[in-house]
């Protein structure tokens, strides 16, 4: 997997992956210095079966509990990520 790169501009963000002229992308709203939400995730196809969602999700999960913010998953494969890993529940307010 490629490098993930953070981009934030004024109260909206995104999580990308590049790789071969495509993108994939977490994007998310910040809403309070405590709360963001993970608003949609975008996987092309020529990245499918990579891993690419999960590492975008797992970046945010890691950002969120090292700068102190919880996630509110309103897009459905972050929510889904979040299922599948009770060990992330601390980084998630539902």
């Amino acid at each position: 997997m490629t490098e993930i790169t953070r981009e934030t501009t004024g109260s909206k963000g995104r999580y990308v992956i590049r790789l071969n002229g495509e993108e994939a992308e977490l994007t998310y709203s910040v809403t309070t210095p405590t709360l963001v939400i993970a608003d949609h995730t975008l996987v092309p196809d020529a990245f499918r079966g990579t891993g690419a969602g999960l590492a975008l999700v797992t970046r945010l999960v890691k950002d969120a509990r090292a700068e102190g913010f919880r996630i509110m998953p309103l897009c459905p494969f972050v929510n889904a990520m979040r299922k599948k890993h009770p060990e992330w529940a601390d980084a998630f307010s539902v």
